[in-house]
């Protein structure tokens, strides 16, 4: 299998085009609609309905564990475990709507992205680059400073529907300057089901897929 020999796959088609738009449109929807609640105090930016404030990258509509996101982790579970070759245990799903000028830094993962997926929604493309070598290049993520002779990685463009498979922890990824309009990607992560991370990380440390991360003693 690909996956097993390069840590990387891209999977064409993992979900139908139609499937993928509808989503986009969705979130697209539901970025207005929270964008007009928190400006109008009908709801405050705790997170719960998405935020524009993700450290990542900043001031771009982001939403951890949208419930139809998490549905959609669930649905792909077995073709990510045919095509992965591994027994795999949901963590959480991330969506985000990219705006013009936004860049993803260099950077792994933290320990509940150790299979990772990026999936394209829709809107404009925008290339994802992938270090295959597992090589740290890194030297201040929130900087984007990294070491001068890092390699320059594997460019990976998707069509909408596809989604790029990769080992999180493992492998450095980032994204150029994003020169569109807007992009919808959600990502969805996995634990490998027999390794190190996964009883402590089910469901990213929460009770049951599709509720918020916060502290639940």
């Amino acid at each position: 299998m690909t996956f097993q020999i390069n840590k990387y796959q891209v999977i064409k088609k993992a979900i139908p085009y139609e499937l993928a738009n509808f989503i986009f449109n969705y979130f697209m929807l539901k970025r207005q609609a929270v964008s007009w609640m928190y400006d109008n105090n009908v709801i405050y930016d705790t997170g719960m309905f998405g935020t524009w404030k993700d450290e990542q990258v900043p001031n771009t509509y982001s939403h951890y564990a949208d419930m139809v996101m998490e549905t959609l982790m669930m649905k792909v579970l077995p073709r990510m475990e045919k095509e992965t070759g591994l027994r795999l245990l949901p963590t959480y799903s991330y969506a985000r709507i990219y705006k013009n000028g936004d860049i993803l830094k260099r950077h792994k993962d933290r320990p509940s992205c150790e299979i990772s997926t990026t999936l394209n929604l829709g809107g404009d493309p925008w290339a994802i680059f992938i270090d295959g070598s597992g090589s740290d290049n890194v030297i201040d993520e929130y900087e984007n400073i990294h070491k001068p002779n890092a390699p320059k990685g594997t460019k990976v463009l998707l069509d909408v529907g596809d989604m790029l498979v990769y080992s999180g922890c493992e492998l450095e990824h980032w994204r150029e300057p994003f020169e569109g309009d807007v992009c919808g990607q959600v990502f969805l992560h996995y634990n490998h089901a027999d390794g190190q991370f996964a009883s402590k990380n089910i469901f990213d440390g929460r009770p049951m897929l599709g509720v918020p991360k916060v502290n639940f003693g």
